[in-house]
Formats: C-alpha cells, sequence, structure tokens
C-alpha cells in the first residue's frame, strides 16, 4: 500500500570532543550496509594514527579557503583554530541513489545544515557527565593540557546546544547507545512525510474483493464436505 521515497536520509549526528560520537558511527555503519558517511575535509593536521580520505581530506589552510570561494562545501566552519567542512558533490550522488548519509560535524556546521536542509536528521550525542568527559579527552593522550582544558571549555559550551537538534542519546554504555541511534533512523523511515505515494483501493472494491473471497471460501467448504459424504 505504501511506496516510500527512494531519497536517502540525511542524518547528522554532533557531540562535544570525547563524548565518543566516531565510536558509535563505526558501529552503526558496521551494522547498516545502506548508510554511507561522509568524509568531512580539514585544515588541521592528522592525528596520529589517522589516515587521509578515511578520517578526513587534510587540506592547506590556504587549499581550504579557496574551495570555500569555489562553493565546494555544503557547509563549513572553524573550529579551535581549525577549518572543517562538508564536501557537497559525493552527499548528492549517496542520496539520490537512496543511501542513507550520516555527516558527522561540529555545533556551528550542523546549525547551517539545518537552515539548508531543516528535513534533516539531526541526533546529538551527550557524555555521561562532564567528569567523564574530562577523563575521556585526557585519555586521549594526543593533546596538551591547555589544548585539553580549551576543549572541555567549548564542549561545556556546545551540550547548550542540544535543543537544537531532534534526538539526544547519552553514550554512558557503547551498545546501548549505538541501538538506540539506530532505533532513531530505523524510526524516522517511517514518518508520513518519507511517503512518496499511498496505493489504496476504493472502499467498493475492497468489499467486493472481501465478498468474493468469502462466496469462493464457502463453496471450497461446501465441496468438501459433500465429497467427505
Amino acid at each position: 500500500m505504501i511506496k516510500q521515497k527512494k531519497q536517502g536520509q540525511l542524518i547528522v549526528i554532533s557531540a562535544p570532543s570525547g563524548a565518543g560520537k566516531g565510536t558509535i558511527i563505526s558501529k552503526i555503519i558496521e551494522n547498516n550496509k545502506n548508510i554511507w558517511v561522509s568524509i568531512s575535509a580539514t585544515s588541521r593536521k592528522p592525528r596520529k594514527g589517522e589516515i587521509e580520505g578515511v578520517n578526513y581530506y587534510y587540506l592547506e589552510r590556504e587549499d581550504f579557503e579557496q574551495k570555500i570561494k569555489d562553493d565546494y562545501f555544503l557547509e563549513y566552519a572553524e573550529y579551535a583554530g581549525n577549518y572543517y567542512g562538508t564536501p557537497k558533490g559525493k552527499i548528492i550522488e549517496k542520496l539520490e541513489s537512496g543511501k542513507d548519509v550520516i555527516l558527522e560535524i561540529e555545533i556551528q556546521g550542523a546549525k547551517k545544515i539545518k537552515e539548508i536542509l531543516p528535513e534533516a536528521l539531526f541526533i546529538f550525542i551527550m557524555p555521561p557527565s562532564e567528569k567523564e568527559l574530562l577523563y575521556r579527552l585526557k585519555g586521549r593522550q594526543t593533546e596538551s593540557t591547555e589544548k585539553i582544558l580549551e576543549r572541555f571549555n567549548t564542549a561545556y559550551k556546545e551540550i547548550n546546544e542540544v535543543s537544537k537538534y531532534n534526538y539526544v542519546v547519552v553514550n554512558d554504555k557503547l551498545e546501548e547507545a549505538v541501538l538506540k541511534v539506530e532505533s532513531i533512523i530505523r524510526a524516522e523511515k517511517c514518518r508520513v512525510d518519507r511517503i512518496e505515494e499511498m496505493l489504496v483501493a476504493n472502499k467498493e472494491e475492497i468489499i467486493h474483493e472481501f465478498l468474493m473471497e468469502q462466496e469462493f471460501d464457502n463453496k471450497s467448504i461446501k465441496d468438501k464436505l459433500e465429497n467427505e459424504q
């Protein structure tokens, strides 16, 4: 009866640094083959273990600014002294093919996406507590104490932006957080505004078909009883 839109769903996931959104998204991708994660570009240097084209596209600041002028990004923002942006070409291609697309972006970028595409799905990942968030940031051991405190102060401000999102998921236990995000994505598929067409027969046709089925069933039962006699 229902034909859903072929167009994929754009899913925006944001969180403060250290809340664990990257790990949650990795798990979701493992479990769902029809979801594609957009790879953002950044002007920051890669951290230890990060790979070009897997974690980010790493650009020099001058190159990033040129791409801004060339309208290459769906959105971009400057965060903690570095640019972050979402290349739009591949996203459009994937959505049109029916793939769902996850954007793992910062709060500023998410706000811009909401202005452009308010129908997108916005999910905020929350750490269980400020103390746990600070502990996770320290546990990375990739940045100076000054940088960690800067990220913590930024994260504290970002948590106050949660009302801009459709859903919030607390990442206390990883597996539970993953299940909640997956459930949200599945539930959104059932929204009425994602229905492209409803194939509903008129009332008279339904009643006629029902009566015909009843007549056939009754005849079959009668024939069977007569044969048994």
